[in-house]
């Protein structure tokens, strides 16, 4: 089966910097992977080199067997790759519906062609796996902060993405939060691969299957969780003895 994503000898120079140095990995369809790396390491940066709002220097990004490393971010969208930001992108003094027909209206939604009617039922379905349909015509400003950034998922989910990428979806969440959208991530369906950079380890670990972990731009370890968690050289750089923490509350770095 093509993977998802492949991301082929990656390099970003900034001057004589090399910020990311020869990242290489691939990621199968319907897969979960998690991005871990401690602050510096590259995480944010590979996002915006995967979504297309910054070009590589060197390397390829590969989505369904297309080369897309030249390609526009909207062309990324339309083509099925779909990004939430660490930050909220919400229009606060809409309602949580109207926010989702704005998406129904980007040349993003993969929707389109099947008419009005058809997006709207998905925008219902949608709002019911979610958990806000009761919510769906309160205005943004009013959502306590958790449920924000469940819309900014589904205004994601809403163009019909095929890879899902989530930078930092669980930060400022409280841990009630952050148990809610590890429910609704749950929920979505194989059919999208996810691929996220998290440093709430708990969230990370019990979402996701596979691990990529990154250290001053380069890959240190990628495999299953619990081939990372015994990873030498993962523990010493980043993690440590949280690895060994889990069950335990939640450990943000």
């Amino acid at each position: 089966m093509t993977p998802a994503l492949v991301i082929d000898g990656v390099e970003k120079r900034f001057g004589g910097f090399a910020a990311l140095a020869g990242v290489s990995f691939q990621v199968p369809a319907g897969q979960r992977r998690i991005i871990l790396g401690p602050n510096g390491a590259g995480k944010t940066l590979l996002m915006d080199i995967i979504g297309g709002q910054i070009r590589p220097s060197r390397g390829r990004v590969i989505a369904f067997g297309q080369d897309v490393t030249r390609w526009p971010a909207w062309r990324r969208a339309s083509a099925g790759i779909a990004r939430t930001f660490q930050l909220n992108n919400l229009f606060p003094s809409l309602t949580v519906r109207e926010n989702l027909a704005l998406a129904l209206r980007s040349p993003a939604n993969r929707d389109n062609a099947r008419g009005r009617e058809y997006s709207e039922k998905r925008m219902d379905d949608l709002l019911v796996l979610s958990g806000l349909g009761a919510q769906a015509d309160v205005p943004i400003r009013d959502l306590a902060y958790g449920d924000q950034r469940k819309i900014e998922v589904l205004l994601a989910l809403h163009t019909r993405p095929r890879l899902l990428l989530l930078d930092e979806p669980t930060t400022g969440l409280s841990p009630a939060e952050c148990q809610g959208l590890l429910d609704f991530l749950r929920q979505v369906d194989r059919t999208v691969t996810m691929l996220m950079v998290e440093h709430n380890l708990d969230v990370a670990f019990r979402l996701a299957e596979w691990a990529t972990v990154l250290a001053a731009g380069r890959v240190i370890a990628d495999g299953p969780l619990e081939v990372v968690r015994a990873n030498d050289e993962v523990r010493r750089l980043y993690l440590g003895r949280m690895l060994g923490n889990e069950g335990r509350s939640s450990t943000h770095t």
